[in-house]
């Protein structure tokens, strides 16, 4: 593959929401993408959304699975020969009380919010280091920060991310690769409205806005450090 070929963006989590409008803006910059969801009816709809099929590759399965991970990484290497940028948007947000979250449920959060992005962060950094550029951004949530009642291990998960961008991005420092969190507050997506119905529009932010942080990281190094947390929030 040619330096000069275009540089590629995997994005998981990305058939709505953060995911896609981060694939659109990253499109919209010259990236090919590579889009991972669970339901392979909608990440393909996003995808056919998306247009430029040339440049978008889509991969359906759940990301928890070391299986989806692995492949995700393969195909697109094989396709496009390079990563670029690895944004870990999947997440899962259960909501109930601490002493009524199972075992089950746990184990969800666990193996989306912190096993996938370690296991998917761990196979592409070689890449990255090959390279020596790259960039990762972690999608936290001001849950990590303050979190309220009903979410407590999802708000664990995302400090656990937050740590885990710190720790990784002071490794990366020898090989250009930098690593940055952005930290939403409400965004306007199908997830808010099915875990809070009624929470006001006007205190959430747009998908967009949302996109356009993680851009900045990629784009904007002197403005946006490695290891720090960018919250977007109204």
């Amino acid at each position: 593959m040619a330096e000069t070929s275009p540089p590629v963006c995997l994005v998981t989590g990305a058939s709505s929401g953060i995911g896609y409008a981060t694939a659109k803006r990253f499109l919209a910059e010259g990236y090919r993408v590579a889009i991972c969801g669970r339901r392979p009816e909608s990440l393909q709809s996003a995808a056919n959304s998306l247009g430029n099929a040339d440049h978008v590759l889509a991969i359906s399965g759940d990301i928890g699975l070391v299986e989806t991970r692995r492949r995700l990484v393969e195909s697109t290497l094989t396709k496009f020969g390079r990563i670029d940028v690895l944004v870990n948007n999947a997440g899962a947000a259960p909501l109930g009380d601490f002493e009524s979250i199972d075992e089950s449920t746990f184990e969800t959060v666990v193996s989306t919010n912190i096993r996938a992005v370690f296991s998917l962060t761990q196979m592409v950094w070689p890449t990255l280091k090959k390279q020596q550029r790259g960039s990762i951004v972690n999608i936290s949530s001001m849950a990590a920060v303050d979190p309220f009642p009903g979410f407590s291990i999802y708000g664990a998960s995302k400090a656990w991310l937050e740590t885990f961008t710190k720790a990784i991005a002071a490794e990366g420092v020898d090989d250009a690769i930098r690593v940055c969190c952005v930290r939403p507050g409400a965004v306007e997506t199908d997830l808010l409205r099915g875990l809070f119905p009624g929470f006001p529009a006007d205190q959430c932010v747009r998908p967009d806005d949302i996109a356009n942080k993680i851009w900045s990281c990629v784009a904007d190094p002197v403005g946006h450090p490695s290891g720090e947390a960018f919250t977007v929030s109204k």
